[in-house]
């Protein structure tokens, strides 16, 4: 009998917690002491108090993550939303390529009991959830959500049924929803129905390589993933994991069958063939529940450094990406017969987009607040309108800048207090510090803003428009450019190409000014301070009766301007941008426009 007691195998029922780093390898090739010293740091500081406070025990660590033990599901959950929340908060000001994230995978099963170990089918589960598992996300099994559901006060999305690797049967699984505003889990609510994904869901998946080589299967692969990540940092997104999708890789698909198991609205795929010296990449944004083609984009590049080419391949299709998405969410939401915040935002920012008129500008700003009253707290809508009070002012739409920058700025510090990553919002600070006369600080937050999301191609447009108030309009075009390169299809282009044209005025090149300005009209006629700006430079050039014609036509947009307006819009009192500003108010004085 002490025999059979000594021999029998201890079994009891656990929610089983897997973590680990995400990019381990990648991050200690970068800097193995560094990342070693966070890790460290984390574990003692974010993990170790959440595992201790909801009753668990940590089986092992396993040099890049750990595996733990909860008594119940609902401490497993509620210890890892406390280390993610922890662990956000202590790398918030890391460099992103050197952050530190945990993926985490929870189920919850009988389990063979050691000392020092725990083992069985529900452990290997929880593995293969962390996998599926975003950085800095939670993924559950369905035996998991069943005891957590309505418990543990916060919301999860269905991924749907997966397969896992080396487990015989699928796996139903649930990935935790984080609020965008903060470190914080979105807070339960009611379920929406299968049949209604989230806004802005989206699957990257893999792209196919037609070429075959091994070197552009790295790349297709690469764009892939670096698309995800990307994806992920628009405002509101949720992004199936890359573990995920690649589950779909070379298989036969039924993208409708895609959206509805994976519970999205949007399916992006591709291809990279080479041809020659040449490298094709194609993609296409599919609406899962229509199939049909929303946008698609070729890039047809000398084969060069795979990887630079990856980066400005990523970027151009994250810019797009970004744009056409919430130009389809616009779309669906005007068919909505009950439209909540998030809708009225969308179709705020797809008036914006048409042009900077005061009546666009009105129209976007009754959408903003109309998504304001239905919830105060929206901070896409909080941006929108503090942007709509900006361009009010940059346009000079407006006889009072003063009042409208103060109510943007104050907006802007609002949203910063509770997101403080949000890199729209620090663009939108650094606009405002620009046109009131703090350009370096300006600067700054527009280099902060890329440093948060570095396809915010609009930055670098600001920061060219920047120099040109501190009497470096020399540099602006080369900044422009770069906001080109990055989206080159952007809606606010036409923005950036009226700025250098604003930069060559400055430089006394007006022949070069109207070259870009009238690019900057044909891109988009709904602005009238380009019409204006050409009307100054043509003047300037003798062809007054031109310049008048495209005063006429800026008038027609903007019938309230006047040269006293230009006058007391007054964003820098450097002395070289002031000598340019005389040349302007004296173009416009020839080509009609009236004083006052």
């Amino acid at each position: 009998m002490a025999q059979e007691r000594l021999g029998r195998i201890e079994r009891r029922l656990a929610a089983i917690l897997a973590a680990d780093v995400a990019g381990y390898s990648r991050l200690m090739h970068h800097d193995e002491e560094a990342t070693h010293t966070k890790l460290t740091a984390l574990l003692a500081e974010a993990v170790d108090p959440a595992i201790t406070e909801h009753s668990g025990r940590i089986v092992k660590n396993t040099g890049d993550g750990f595996l733990a033990e909860f008594p119940s599901a609902v401490a497993a959950v509620r210890a890892a939303v406390q280390l993610q929340s922890r662990v956000k908060e202590l790398t918030a000001h890391d460099v992103e390529e050197r952050r530190i994230a945990f993926r985490v995978g929870i189920n919850i099963s009988d389990v063979i009991v050691e000392p020092h170990d725990i083992f069985g089918d529900g452990v290997n589960i929880a593995a293969r959830l962390e996998s599926l598992a975003q950085p800095g996300g939670i993924c559950i099994s369905s035996s998991a959500h069943d005891h957590v559901r309505g418990k543990a006060g916060v919301e999860f999305i269905d991924l749907g049924e997966r397969t896992l690797k080396n487990i015989d049967r699928a796996v139903r699984s649930y990935a935790l929803i984080w609020d965008d505003l903060s470190t914080s889990p979105r807070t339960q609510r009611a379920p929406p129905p299968s049949s209604s994904p989230p806004r802005l869901s989206i699957v990257v998946l893999p792209f196919a390589n037609l070429g075959g080589g091994p070197e552009q299967e790295y790349f297709a692969d690469g764009v892939t993933e670096a698309l995800t990540t990307d994806m992920s940092r628009i405002s509101g997104a949720f992004v199936i994991g890359r573990h995920t999708a690649f589950t779909y890789k070379g298989a036969t698909i039924d993208l409708k069958r895609i959206g509805r198991e994976l519970n999205v609205r949007y399916v992006l795929e591709g291809s990279v063939q080479r041809s020659g010296n040449r490298l094709r990449v194609n993609a296409q944004l599919v609406d899962s529940e229509s199939g049909s083609h929303l946008w698609a984009e070729r890039f047809d590049k000398p084969l060069a450094d795979l990887f630079d080419m990856q980066d400005e391949i990523v970027a151009r299709l994250a810019s797009a990406l970004n744009a056409e998405l919430i130009a389809a969410e616009a779309r669906r939401a005007q068919r909505s017969v009950d439209p909540d915040a998030m809708d009225l935002y969308f179709q705020g920012v797809a008036i914006a987009n048409r042009g900077t008129t005061p009546e666009h500008l009105t129209q976007a700003r009754g959408f903003f607040e109309g998504a304001l009253v239905l919830d105060p707290g929206c901070i896409d809508a909080l941006v929108g309108r503090a942007g709509l009070d900006e361009a009010a002012v940059a346009a000079l739409l407006t006889d009072e800048p003063a009042p409208r920058l103060a109510r943007a700025e104050a907006t802007i510090n609002k949203v910063l207090s509770l997101a403080p990553q949000h890199a729209l919002a620090h663009l939108r600070l650094g606009v405002v510090q620009v046109l009131t006369n703090r350009v370096p600080e300006g600067i700054a937050e527009c280099e902060r803003a890329l440093a948060l999301d570095r396809n915010l191609a609009h930055a670098h447009a600001w920061i060219g428009l920047a120099k040109v108030y501190i009497g470096r309009a020399g540099e602006t075009e080369a900044d422009v450019q770069e906001a080109l390169r990055l989206s080159p299809r952007d809606t606010r282009s036409y923005i950036w190409l009226m700025i250098v044209g604003m930069a060559k005025f400055h430089l006394g090149a007006y022949g070069e000014a109207v070259v870009c300005l009238r690019r900057s009209i044909e891109a988009n006629r709904n602005h009238p301070l380009a019409h204006f700006w050409l009307a100054a430079a043509l003047a300037q050039l003798g062809a007054i009766e031109e310049a008048k014609r495209a005063a006429r036509a800026a008038l027609a947009l903007n019938p309230s301007f006047s040269i006293r307006r230009v006058r007391s819009h007054l964003p820098s009192d450097n002395p070289t941008y002031l000598a340019g500003r005389e040349h302007l108010y004296e173009g416009l004085g020839l080509a009609g426009v009236p004083e006052q």
